[in-house]
């Protein structure tokens, strides 16, 4: 890993295309991080030079950011800030890996980059902006976190049930998280079910697609008497999407989130 803070894993792997995404309504609330979105000639440039307080950019450099987003390194007389944009691709990737990370952010548990703003390029496509994290040289300690994913699963809760309030996308996969209250029913069908029906369509492998399906309707008796919490999910935590800060203390990013068991 390199000592700078990285492109997203989760939505930068090499697929030829993203479905549009469900577009949330960004209302800002006591805990919320600032996040918002605006057209301008450059909006970028406009948002460090306005909300993210700095009178002068002083370098713009390439960072690793996979081969779906171009990812730069803003340095100001503000500080640093990272950003990601797609050509060709519309806001509502960007919105939904804003609202995961910002999810993320308000347990106060985890380190994840605080996302700023999220927008439309004028010339296609769209940008997100959020906090540099300058990583260290490697990814940490496991057990801490280990531990500090523990207590973001226990911090974030959600009475609405489970899922999120946005679909999202897992590589380029999509994620359905329509809200239900009976975990069985979500997990069966969003995650398993979805799973199983996009690998019929895809490759019309129907004994897969039969047993599976099986599976999905034979769960429901394995978790009759355990009570089950929906707790906030990264949902992508896989190698590529965690690091460390200088300090060596975790960090995690690119999420695909949700409230899950």
């Amino acid at each position: 890993m390199t000592s700078a803070h990285v492109g997203a894993m989760s939505s930068s792997t090499c697929f030829p295309s993203l479905p549009r995404l469900l577009r949330p309504s960004f209302t800002k609330t006591k805990s919320s991080p600032k996040f918002s979105m605006s057209m301008s000639k450059d909006p970028v440039r406009e948002w460090i030079l306005s909300d993210g307080k700095a009178t002068e950019i002083t370098k713009i450099s390439p960072v690793g950011g996979g081969c779906i987003n171009l990812a730069s390194r803003y340095d100001t007389d503000a500080g640093s800030f990272f950003v990601k944009t797609n050509r060709s691709i519309g806001p509502s990737m960007f919105e939904a890996e804003a609202l995961g990370l910002g999810a993320m952010y308000e347990t106060g548990t985890i380190r994840v980059p605080k996302p700023y703003k999220v927008g439309p390029l004028p010339t296609g496509g769209s940008f997100i902006i959020m906090e540099f994290i300058q990583f260290g040289a490697s990814r940490g300690y496991q057990s801490d976190l280990g531990r500090k994913l523990a207590e973001m699963h226990k911090a974030g809760k959600s009475s609405k049930g489970f899922g999120f309030d946005v679909d999202n996308t897992i590589g380029s996969t999509p994620q359905v998280n329509t809200w239900s209250s009976d975990w069985v029913q979500f997990y069966g069908e969003h995650r398993l079910g979805y799973q199983l029906k996009l690998a019929l369509d895809q490759y019309g492998d129907r004994t897969i697609y039969d047993k599976g399906q099986r599976l999905v309707k034979s769960m429901a008796p394995l978790f009759a008497n355990v009570v089950i919490e929906p707790c906030l999910l990264h949902g992508d935590l896989w190698s590529g999407n965690i690091s460390s800060d200088k300090n060596g203390e975790p960090v995690i990013l690119d999420p695909a989130c949700y409230y899950t068991f």
